[in-house]
């Protein structure tokens, strides 16, 4: 069977944007979920091709002079891109009614009963980890239709959606087949904007699913707060295998760093290997921090190492169950900065309880630590995690309304500020983070250090 799989996740609308309009690239890395899928399917003996909406100059072009040549369409669908995804598919079942269009991601998982009520050009969708359910569903659509004994398939039966069995989750990760990374060698990963923060060429990595902690904003519900990491003997053969056609690797893990016994095995491998990687480490916890860990991370190839601070009030802190103290979040920065690490700061305004007093510290608090980036977020209610169930409980939120998104607001009894105002701090955050002097001469130190102006680049696109 020929197999077309499509990465949706993109920002603007792929059916109303003209075919020479100028579109930012903003894929940080390969869609890591899509391709593991798509080696499942190569793993069987099909054929397979990926689209990347976000590297494609014509991508609906791309689509279309496809889709005669392929037997089923899978489409990647997250929350805030659902209605593309529908339009995509709708495009689609207008040019070929009878060609099976599949659905995966993360809003099939956080909203598996509305999936295709939300995409109802989609055929069948798959909640949580689909590579080993995908295998038996490829057999359904070569008319074994057994889908009912599949766990997390939704489908359609006599304009009715119909449920499988629940879904499961892969228990031992190390038995997944390495993600197809050679089906989307042609695009260039790793813009932002206007600028390169990776060396080309760029991939991602996925040690581990699921995180160890209990942070009240986190998702982590939806997927029964199930941690599993891989090997370290696992990772490093597909690093192994990624250096020979990379040079820089996004560490995608929720927490990479959750194991030091593990993390430290894999820093030990790469620098044995002599690795010429470049690592970028999306997260990492302050409490992590220690200076013969930094040290091997240092040696081994990381580059930049991304924080989730969220406040500079210990009582947000507390609030948040994120298990953190101010000092802790000092230290790991200030080590960081050391090693020369370029860091980023997360920080989440908006707790029920915060005032603009609180909210002022925290700002200020990121003024304060030497970080490269920030950024500032409104405090969101997820579906799946304990703010969301909190929220549903005191009826503040219904529990119908959309998974992901409901931004803390004073109309909703969520916050001392309305949406409007708590967007505007934020960006009022940016403005006093990146527009003043010590930033800047502290970047272009930095920069004539590394002799690397990467970031001043940026700093100078970013306020023309």
């Amino acid at each position: 069977m020929k197999i077309l799989l499509i990465n949706t996740t993109t920002g603007f609308d792929p059916l109303t944007s003209k075919e020479n309009d100028y579109r930012i690239k903003l894929s940080l890395s390969p869609p890591i979920g899509l391709l593991y899928i798509a080696r499942s399917f190569e793993d069987d003996g099909h054929e397979v091709k990926v689209i990347d909406y976000s590297c494609e100059e014509n991508p609906n072009k791309e689509i279309q002079k496809s889709l005669d040549s392929y037997d089923a369409i899978g489409l990647e669908v997250l929350t805030d891109n659902r209605n593309y995804v529908e339009k995509i598919a709708k495009s689609i079942k207008d040019y070929d009614n009878d060609l099976p269009v599949l659905l995966g991601g993360p809003h099939c998982t956080f909203h598996p009963q509305k999936t295709l009520i939300d995409i109802p050009s989609g055929d069948i969708s798959v909640e949580g980890e689909g590579e080993i359910v995908v295998k038996e569903l490829v057999k359904g659509l070569n008319g074994y239709k057994n889908y009912e004994k599949l766990p997390g398939v939704y489908y359609r039966k006599n304009s009715k959606i119909k449920k499988g069995k629940p879904a499961e989750y892969i228990k031992n990760i190390d038995e997944i087949s390495f993600p197809s990374r050679h089906l989307v060698e042609k695009y260039e990963y790793g813009k932002i904007g206007r600028q390169n923060f990776y060396k080309q060429k760029s991939t991602a990595i996925l040690t581990s699913r699921g995180c160890p902690n209990n942070c009240k904003f986190c998702t982590r519900h939806i997927t029964s707060n199930y941690f599993r990491m891989r090997s370290a003997e696992n990772v490093i053969d597909e690093l192994s295998e990624i250096k020979e056609k990379y040079k820089s690797v996004f560490i995608a893990d929720d927490n990479f760093l959750a194991s030091k016994k593990r993390s430290t095995k894999i820093f030990d491998e790469l620098i044995k290997m002599g690795s010429p990687l470049d690592l970028y480490i999306n997260g990492a916890r302050v409490d992590s921090a220690n200076n013969d860990l930094y040290k091997k991370m240092k040696i081994a190839g990381v580059k930049h190492i991304y924080f989730g601070i969220e406040s500079g009030n210990q009582s947000v802190l507390d609030y948040y169950n994120k298990n953190i103290n101010i000092e802790q979040i000092k230290t790991a920065v200030k080590l960081a900065n050391k090693m020369d690490f370029i860091t980023l700061g997360y920080f989440i305004l908006g707790a029920p309880f915060e005032t603009y007093k609180h909210i002022k510290k925290s700002i200020k608090f990121s003024l304060n630590l030497p970080l490269d980036f920030a950024i500032f977020y409104p405090l969101s209610y997820s579906k799946g995690s304990d703010l969301w169930d909190e929220a549903v409980k005191k009826k503040k939120i219904n529990k119908d309304e959309d998974c992901y998104g409901i931004i803390a607001s004073s109309e909703k009894g969520l916050a001392n500020f309305t949406e409007s105002e708590l967007l505007d701090l934020c960006k009022k955050a940016y403005k006093k983070f990146y527009y003043r002097p010590s930033y800047l001469f502290r970047q272009i130190y930095k920069s004539l250090k590394r002799i690397d102006f990467t970031i001043l680049k940026y700093w100078i696109n970013y306020n023309t």
